[in-house]
């Protein structure tokens, strides 16, 4: 059963650093493109 939870967690781990963009976005109230932008410029 603990290996389920655990399995459940990182799939919510990754599933929320895949939409970082969208959640940033609903939470700062802006534009998810505009996120995602800036976090693509901090790459280089």
């Amino acid at each position: 059963m603990k290996f389920l939870l655990l399995i459940a967690i990182v799939v919510a781990v990754v599933a929320a650093w895949r939409m970082r963009a969208v959640i940033l976005g609903k939470i700062l109230g802006q534009d998810p493109a505009r996120i995602q932008r800036q976090i693509d410029r901090k790459k280089r």
